[in-house]
């Protein structure tokens, strides 16, 4: 961060402030990648019981443990929490936008430029 003419203490709180926007921004990118993850492990799996007869056993792991179901049983399922995981990686989304919005913001009020090392 580069600030011409800034009293050490001013310098220092804002370092600490741009810190904090970086780590929450980096910490809601990391939330993101790890449901986006789980979405497409969710539509793969649909993807394979699809052309399969409702009635044929398959096996799906519910809090550490294994069991027995049909795919009529397993897809609603599965629909559901897929569905769940696009609403939240939807509002991750907005969140990180929100956040990335207001450290720009805060930026321009305090006439900040970051320098890339």
């Amino acid at each position: 961060m580069a600030s011409k003419n800034v009293p050490a203490k001013k310098q220092q709180e804002l370092q600490t402030t741009y810190s904090n926007f970086k780590n929450t921004l980096q910490q809601l990118a990391q939330k993101i990648g790890d449901v986006e993850q789980e979405a497409e492990e969710h539509k793969l799996v649909l993807e394979t019981l699809a052309p399969l007869p409702g009635d044929r056993t398959c096996f799906r792991m519910i809090n550490g443990v294994l069991v027995e179901r049909t795919v009529d049983d397993v897809r609603p399922a599965l629909q559901t929490n897929a569905e769940g995981l696009k609403k939240v990686l939807d509002d991750l989304v907005k969140t990180y936008k929100s956040k990335q919005d207001d450290l720009d913001k805060w930026k321009k009020k305090n006439n900040i430029q970051v320098v890339q090392q």
